[in-house]
């Protein structure tokens, strides 16, 4: 036989015989038959080729080739126990790696979330993908990461989005434009001014287009700007007025106002999106666990049965 060919059963019959130093010990910590061990004992001693035992005060002892088996098969043994620790962490989600894609304004607000859970999670290996809408999707379509976050999510069939936190969008302008100190104002107003825009398919722009389309207004003058940042870093330079989201503003606002529109809230709502075809990892899994339990802590935002189902539908993924 060769010695690729042994089984672990029969390893760890050899190796309860090491121990006992007693066939019929084994036997019975192995709830085998004496014959049972003696034959295995003997296929293992044919492949190795060389006496694995010998007897002394009516003990078995292993030989020198007995023992070096004794000692490579505790190697084994013992790596192999450590990749069933490992296995069990990794369905555990406290092992493996989660992958994120995530649209452009997402990555204001879901640091506040994988940041601690990276903190809790030392061993999970977080990847996060950061694009518009168009690059989002098309990693959606691949089936490229474990989840994903839209303001805006795909509607297709294979695609479930949860709902979990509120967007608000707000209309800006530079701190001496001259729609900054009035009350009041309409969308009707803001629209006359010269208006910072992302790219088409944004699902701010989206948002802002539908409104003005419903309401029969049309911009008098547009900038297209390729990220949220150009837009909030170019309305606080006074090159126009904006529509944003309120994450997006953060603390340093010394140079820009927001306008009180009073006819017009515009908001949508932050989505986790996963493809209920594809394996989700356990860290993944893990992930939105946390999210179940930290929302409200991290984002002041609660948990409901939208989210919920959204857990129920990756737990129930092999």
């Amino acid at each position: 036989m060769d010695l690729r060919h042994v089984s672990f059963r029969l390893l760890e019959v050899f190796m309860s015989v090491v121990k006992s130093g007693s066939i019929s010990e084994t036997a019975r910590r192995l709830h085998l038959t004496q014959p049972t061990v003696s034959l295995q004992i003997k296929r293992l001693q044919e492949a190795v080729a060389e006496p694995l035992f010998y007897t002394y005060q009516q003990r078995l002892h292993p030989t020198d080739a007995g023992l070096r088996l004794f000692q490579t098969c505790q190697q084994v043994f013992g790596h192999f126990e450590d990749y069933q620790g490992y296995l069990e962490e990794l369905r555990g989600g406290e092992r493996g790696h989660c992958r994120i894609a995530m649209v452009n304004t997402a990555q204001y607000i879901l640091p506040k979330l994988y940041g601690p859970f990276s903190a809790t999670h030392p061993n999970v290996e977080m990847h996060v993908e950061v694009g518009n809408r168009e690059h989002v999707l098309s990693r959606f379509e691949r089936g490229e990461d474990d989840l994903y976050v839209f303001s805006h999510p795909p509607t297709l069939e294979h695609a479930q989005a949860a709902r979990f936190l509120k967007n608000p969008l707000v209309f800006i302008a530079p701190k001496n434009h001259s729609l900054s100190h009035r009350v009041g104002l309409t969308l009707a107003d803001v629209v006359k001014h010269r208006f910072l825009l992302r790219e088409s398919g944004s699902a701010t722009r989206m948002l802002f287009e539908s409104e003005l389309q419903s309401r029969g207004l049309v911009l008098s003058n547009s900038v297209k700007m390729a990220s949220n940042e150009a837009i909030r870093e170019a309305v606080s330079a006074g090159m126009g007025v904006a529509v944003l989201s309120e994450h997006v503003l953060g603390l340093d606002q010394s140079n820009i106002a927001k306008l009180d529109v009073c006819d017009t809230n515009l908001a949508s709502h932050w989505y986790f999106v996963v493809r209920t075809d594809r394996h989700i990892s356990h860290s993944a899994k893990s992930f939105l666990r946390f999210a179940a339990s930290h929302l409200e802590r991290y984002l002041q935002s609660p948990w409901t049965e939208n989210e919920l189902h959204l857990l129920n539908v990756t737990e129930q993924q092999s």
